[in-house]
């Protein structure tokens, strides 16, 4: 095995990545939901043999980050063989939660296992009695159908475990099912392409050398940061079923070349669906100290070695079955970036910016026609406010952090469902106020032209996005029907000529205002 000079290890680094970008492009065109072709609501990476990450595409953070940390005990243990494909969404079991499904193709080259292909995409009907399937939900039962790790394909073939699934029709794998599947046979192709070229032993060696630039990226990260220990709050709003002011805690600690992010004091548990499994604390984790590093560094197991998650069994950041997890995944972990950063703006004050609107702002709704036998769903998350930095003011009205999708385009929206958009507006004036000000978040506004039953799972109703060194925080994020105000997190019927309208939160200040 040869060592990689600079610009070698570079090319192989976009190269694994060039890999994922291409299975993420497949699965944009052949998919069929507006959600993943429209929003990009999906990711791909490519895992070693023991399933740790070793390159990604810029995707979804929420997705790619949860995939790092639990997809090891997902791989380990099974039988694989060429032509298999695993699928699974329990959020227990190496998920999120139950919309996000994901897929793993294992790739062999010359009969050798030489590692895996994957990707998570969001579905927004995954068998939920709401449609949408992002409910205000009580139990994991409630959210939809529930997939353990599942052979999708043995051999290249479908197998009977996986008719049920809501894309298996007449015993074929059809819509973003099959657009999944398309995905990983791309992924699997170029990945036995490169491999071939390379030689096995160079390719292992080649992960190896590049994992290994990545933990030394890391360990340079931290050895920049002030060594302690940093404590910050934050307080989730509601869980949507009773229960109010949920804490979220961190103490991080810095040491000369590892952080520990111990989370142990945030709350028990909750009635809702804010509950997330440990994967999803530790995608937020990464995610933030994954900024701090050069933009230019590979996307591998290595950069998150010296990054250790502490947490407590049965708490919100580590939920245990049957809790609800729906909007754990979505609103939970948008929360902890600002949590982790919160942390961080004490050991580098000059260079953390403000608090981001901290809400995906998730509108789901649709309609059952038990008669029939028919149905509509349509999920979709708002932007808002990016947070002010030390040297910039925060864009108006996009997606930040653990989402990073577009919009919905009104004509997309428009042409697949019984829907109108009456106005779609940058929110002036709701960016905190400071020497660099918060971005502005969004108004969209809805018109129903159907019945439909409607559910919305949003946070910063209550409590602001903060600003930092004495800047003012984002304005609060706003739900109105017909001008009458809802609460943050809600389900209800509307009619046809109902509007819903959502105002997103804008981003926190950075610095007292001149």
């Amino acid at each position: 095995m040869t060592s990689m000079n600079p610009i070698e290890l570079n090319l192989f680094a976009s190269r694994v990545a060039a890999i994922c970008d291409e299975m993420g492009l497949v699965l944009r065109r052949a998919a069929f939901s507006p959600n993943i072709k429209d929003r990009l609501d999906f990711s791909c990476a490519l895992f070693g043999v023991n399933g740790e990450l070793f390159a990604q595409a810029d995707h979804m953070p929420v997705h790619l980050g949860s995939m790092a940390f639990a997809m090891g005990s997902v791989v380990r243990e099974l039988d694989w063989r060429p032509g298999d494909t695993l699928v699974l969404n329990d959020p227990f079991l190496g998920g999120t939660h139950l919309p996000d499904v994901t897929l793993i193709a294992p790739v062999y080259v010359e009969e050798k296992l030489v590692g895996f292909v994957a990707n998570r995409a969001h579905h927004a009907n995954i068998g939920c009695e709401t449609p949408g399937s992002m409910p205000v939900s009580s139990s994991l039962e409630e959210e939809g159908i529930i997939i353990p790790p599942t052979w999708l394909l043995r051999d290249g073939e479908l197998q009977a475990e996986a008719m049920h699934l809501p894309d298996v029709v007449n015993g074929e794998l059809t819509g973003d099912f099959a657009a999944q599947a398309g995905a990983n046979q791309v992924g699997v192709l170029r990945l036995q392409q490169l491999v071939e070229k390379m030689s096995s032993l160079e390719y292992e060696s080649g992960m190896a050398q590049l994992n290994d630039y990545a933990d030394r990226i890391a360990a340079s990260t931290i050895q920049a940061l002030s060594p302690a220990e940093y404590h910050f709050e934050d307080y989730l709003d509601d869980d949507g079923c009773g229960t109010s002011e949920i804490l979220l805690a961190i103490d991080l600690t810095i040491g000369a070349d590892e952080v520990v992010l111990d989370l142990t004091g945030s709350s028990a548990m909750v009635a809702g669906n804010l509950n997330c499994p440990e994967s999803v604390v530790a995608a937020a984790g990464y995610y933030c100290f994954r900024c701090l590093m050069p933009k230019d560094s590979p996307a591998c197991e290595g950069l998150f070695r010296r990054i250790h998650i502490k947490t407590k069994p049965g708490s919100i950041v580590n939920a245990e079955r049957p809790a609800a997890v729906a909007a754990g995944n979505v609103e939970t972990s948008t929360r902890l970036v600002d949590l982790v950063f919160g942390a961080l703006a004490q050991a580098m004050p000059a260079n953390i910016a403000a608090a981001s609107q901290g809400t995906m702002n998730n509108v789901a709704m649709g309609y059952i026609d038990e008669a029939s036998n028919s149905r509509w769903d349509y999920y979709e998350t708002v932007a808002g406010g990016m947070g002010a930095g030390p040297n910039f003011a925060g864009l108006d009205s996009v997606h930040t952090h653990m989402t990073n999708t577009l919009n919905t385009p009104v004509e997309s929206l428009e042409m697949h469902y019984p829907l109108r958009v009456r106005n779609y507006t940058v929110r002036s004036g709701s960016g905190g106020a400071g020497d660099h000000r918060g971005g502005d978040g969004i108004v969209r506004e809805y018109e129903f032209l159907e019945r439909a039953h409607l559910t919305i799972l949003s946070e910063r109703r209550q409590f602001a996005p903060w600003g930092l060194h004495g800047a003012e925080p984002g304005a609060k994020g706003q739900n109105l029907l017909n001008g009458e105000e809802l609460p943050g997190k809600c389900t209800l019927e509307v009619k046809p000529g109902d509007r819903l309208t959502i105002k997103s939160p804008g981003g926190g200040g950075w610095n007292a205002p001149p």
